[in-house]
C-alpha cells in the first residue's frame, strides 16, 4: 500500500497553503517538554511549520520528513538541519534520537495497516520521556455529521476517532495520553472544551516512558 503514498500526497496541493498550519505548530510548541532540542517534523511539507518552531526557539534542531521529494527540496536550510525522504513505517534514524515528534494532519494519510507500524516507529525514535504530538481531522465533528461529510477522501485514507486513537497509542506503548481540541474552532473557543465534536481537528499528546 505504501507505493502510492507519494502520488497521493503530491496531489494534495492545498496542504502547502493550509491557513491553519501556523496555528497548529504554535499549539504543538506549547506542549514541548522544557528541555526539547531535537525535533522530528513528520509530514513537514514545505516547512512553514518548522519556521514557526524556529521562531519560538532558535536552539531547536529540526529534522524534516516527507515522502514528496519536491517539498523537501523547498525546505529552508536555515530551519531544517536534515531532510529525510521516507515513509513513516521505517525511518532511517537511530533509536532514542529525538526529543519530540510532531505530525500535523498526518496520520489520516496512512492506510489502516500502517498506523500501528508508524506509531511503534515513532516510539522507537523518541528518547525516554520524549513526546509525540499529532493532530488529525475529527470524524465526530458536528459539521460533518450534519452534512453527511467524511474525513475520508483524496489523500485521507484512514480516519481516527479520538478514543480509538488513544487505544492505539496505548497499545504502541505510549503513556500520559491526552486529547485536546485543535483546528479553526480552537481560535475562538480554545482547546479545552470537553465536547470534542465542536472541533474539526484534535490534538493527541503521548509520552514515551
Amino acid at each position: 500500500m505504501v507505493d502510492n503514498y507519494t502520488e497521493l500526497n503530491a496531489a494534495q496541493e492545498v496542504s502547502e497553503t493550509d491557513p491553519f498550519t501556523l496555528d497548529r505548530y504554535r499549539q504543538f510548541f506549547r506542549y514541548f517538554p522544557t528541555q526539547t532540542h531535537q525535533v522530528l517534523d513528520v509530514g513537514c511539507n514545505t516547512g512553514r511549520g518548522g519556521k514557526i518552531l524556529k521562531q519560538l526557539n532558535q536552539r531547536l534542531s529540526i529534522l524534516g520528513l516527507d515522502c514528496v521529494q519536491n517539498r523537501l527540496d523547498r525546505l529552508p536550510s536555515d530551519i531544517y538541519d536534515e531532510k529525510i525522504c521516507s515513509f513513516s513505517t521505517n525511518i532511517a534514524l537511530e533509536a532514542a534520537s529525538v526529543d519530540v515528534i510532531v505530525a500535523g494532519e498526518f496520520i489520516e494519510h496512512l492506510y489502516p495497516e500502517d498506523v500501528s507500524k508508524t506509531l511503534q516507529e515513532f516510539r522507537r525514535l523518541l528518547k525516554p520521556q520524549g513526546r509525540l504530538l499529532l493532530t488529525t481531522p475529527n470524524p465526530n465533528y458536528l459539521r460533518l455529521k450534519l452534512t453527511n461529510g467524511s474525513v475520508l477522501g483524496g489523500a485521507h485514507v484512514s480516519q481516527h476517532y479520538p478514543n480509538q486513537l488513544k487505544q492505539d497509542l496505548a497499545q504502541s506503548g505510549f503513556i500520559n495520553i491526552v486529547v485536546l481540541g485543535s483546528g479553526k474552532m480552537s481560535r475562538f473557543i480554545g482547546e479545552q472544551v470537553p465536547f470534542l465534536f465542536v472541533y474539526g481537528s484534535y490534538l493527541a499528546i503521548a509520552d514515551k516512558s
